[in-house]
């Protein structure tokens, strides 16, 4: 087998994983046609107090439902009426008042119908909204540690594509659910109270439609399920070449990329051909089932007509009520299998709905009016898995307005101090105290409304500019956006750009650099105005020219803040107050720049590897 066979082989059996990456884009779609809910009477339960809500809807649909129903049970009785009383009789009196009756009962069935349509989507769409509403309020509730752990595309499939699959379902298979299980059951009721014996023999070819039906369905769920597998592979190819085709470009892998779609592209067309073929089978063989159920009945019931037993009337009603039959009995297998995905799709609603939630502020809770004396961090041991500690034994105590330099390799816990100060997750073991205070003792929103912090992988809204800005402090003026971004040296690019302050930031923000961005980033910050300001790797994305100048304007406005600086470019934090050094999650070394350099421990390393030797006069 050649490389690029056994490459192919490896492909196939990836399932609704990507070729590289794992799964791909449109994968979140196929939980419902291979997963079945696990715990059904629970999710159901859950899924009835949004229900309820609506229940004089839900009453009122049902209503018309059964109404409907019942209206349609009788007109095919009516046209049996018509031609034993008045056609085959030639009876002509009142001929005129039965029709125009008949057609009051279907325009009065067809104003059911409209009216049930009207109230299923106006409770489908509120239960949606609500749902929708609840799990997205949940989300802003969740612990980090949920969210460290799932993928963010599968959150929010949930919220959106599950969302969308019962308000689908509660706005058409439910209604058609019970609606066929009421005209089954009405339509044997009306068949056996017309004649026992036509409707035995009607009876017949039923466990053969079921058998077929249920043979056929498998194989087409089977390629069904095959098509949209391969669809997502084919997603997730087209995303993956767009986005990286720099980078096919530069290594010349064009000719490769075209022969692995088209590959999956040939699987695809395979699939979809078989599925096609699968399903087109049943809409013609359930045709000829029909026919030769109505020619048994024909047939059989020409004989009764002949000796009388029965009427020609009804003979056509009882035709018109097998028909009735087969429809919901086919309907009901089909809308079964969709209200068991919505209920799959409820069911991972609620999951992420009752997952952990970040603890709640006690009523003991206080808020944090200033910050005027110290940090303190004490005995702090911290893991984001069980006794598997990220941080361990963190001793240091900082003075308000202080610079606070916290260096160290990757992972070796940084940000994960910051985090922690943040209250983004709770520490297992220790204390960190604001002015002696344990911040679990201080509200959530008035610890963080204290503390400004700017990341090394920026993330900015969809919006303007000065939209993004002002993200920091809401009310804030264009003056002030404006003196903040003068300060450092954002001020620049922004006048440079069309509409200045007004330039709209689409998702993709092709406009801005990197370094851009963390500009924006470090003046929504600094907006806010903390008491309690950090930047993790904060200039990592800016050329270093404007790094200086940046770096003045920050020195700046660090003035009366207490300012923790996570760095790799140790330069930019020679001046700190305080540099903690952190390495497999412990602090190894504290002190000034001065003193760490003297003491040629790990710090003296560090800076050495990037700068060469040191100079005491630096």
């Amino acid at each position: 087998m050649s490389d690029r066979e056994k490459f192919w082989e490896q492909q196939k059996i990836k399932s609704i994983k990507g070729p590289f990456f794992g799964p791909v884009p449109g994968s979140r779609h196929f939980h419902l046609l291979s997963e079945r809910p696990k715990e059904t009477i629970k999710t159901l339960k859950k899924l009835t107090k949004y229900l309820l809500k609506y229940k004089l809807f839900f009453l009122l649909t049902f209503i018309c439902v059964i109404g409907s129903s019942i209206l349609s049970l009788i007109s095919p009785y009516l046209i049996g009426k018509v031609i034993d009383d008045f056609i085959i009789s030639k009876n002509l009196i009142n001929f005129k008042h039965f029709l125009f009756f008949m057609l009051i009962i279907y325009l009065f069935n067809s104003f059911l119908f409209y009216i049930q349509g009207i109230t299923v989507t106006t409770v489908s769409q509120k239960i949606g909204f609500d749902i929708r509403k609840n799990a997205f309020e949940c989300i802003h509730k969740l612990s980090l540690r949920v969210i460290d752990r799932r993928q963010i595309g599968d959150i929010m499939s949930r919220i959106t594509n599950d969302i969308d699959i019962i308000n689908t379902t509660l706005a058409t298979s439910t209604i058609h659910f019970f609606s066929g299980i009421f005209m089954l059951v009405g339509t044997i009721v009306m068949m056996i109270l017309l004649s026992p014996i036509l409707t035995f023999y009607s009876m017949v070819l039923i466990p053969l439609m079921a058998i077929i039906t249920k043979i056929i369905s498998s194989k087409t769920r089977k390629y069904f399920y095959l098509q949209q597998t391969k669809l997502g592979e084919i997603n997730g190819i087209a995303e993956e070449d767009i986005t990286n085709l720099k980078i096919i470009k530069l290594y010349g892998k064009e000719e490769f990329e075209m022969e692995r779609f088209e590959k999956e592209n040939y699987e695809l067309k395979e699939y979809g051909f078989m599925a096609q073929k699968f399903s087109g089978i049943m809409p013609p063989l359930m045709n000829f089932l029909n026919n030769l159920s109505f020619a048994i009945i024909g047939g059989i019931g020409g004989i009764y007509v002949a000796k009388e037993v029965i009427t020609i009337g009804t003979i056509v009603s009882f035709i018109n009520y097998v028909k009735q039959f087969t429809r919901p009995l086919n309907e009901l297998a089909h809308q079964f299998n969709t209200i068991q995905g919505a209920i799959s799709s409820a069911e991972r609603i609620f999951e992420i709905m009752e997952e952990e939630k970040e603890k709640e502020d006690s009523e003991m809770s206080k808020n944090l009016e200033d910050l005027k004396k110290e940090i303190e961090f004490k005995d702090v041991f911290f893991a984001y898995e069980n006794d598997k500690y990220i941080l361990k034994n963190i001793n240091f105590k900082t003075p308000f307005g202080k610079i606070i330099a916290i260096v160290g390799p990757t992972g070796a816990g940084k940000t994960t101090l910051i985090n922690l100060l943040a209250r983004l997750y709770e520490i297992e073991k220790g204390e960190i105290l604001i002015d002696g205070i344990n911040i679990k003792e201080i509200k959530k929103e008035s610890l963080r409304s204290k503390i400004g912090i700017v990341l090394q992988d920026t993330y900015l809204f969809t919006g303007t500019i000065k939209e993004n800005i002002k993200y920091g402090k809401l009310e804030a003026t264009d003056e002030e956006i404006e003196m903040i971004c003068k300060k450092i040296n954002a001020d620049k690019f922004i006048k440079n750009l069309p509409q200045k302050y007004d330039t709209f930031l689409s998702d993709e923000m092709q406009s801005l650099s990197q370094g851009q961005k963390q500009l924006i980033a470090i003046a929504r910050a600094i907006l806010s105005n903390p008491k309690i300001l950090i930047l993790d790797e904060a200039t990592s994305n800016i050329d270093t020219k404007t790094e200086v100048d940046v770096q003045k304007g920050l020195l700046e406005l660090m003035k009366g803040r207490t300012c923790f600086v996570i760095a790799h470019r140790l330069n930019t934090i020679k001046n700190a107050d305080l540099i903690i050094v952190i390495n497999n999650g412990e602090i190894i070394e504290i002190g000034t720049h001065k003193e760490l350099m003297e003491k040629k421990g790990f710090y003296y390393h560090l800076f050495i590897t990037q700068f060469g030797e040191f100079k005491p006069d630096l």
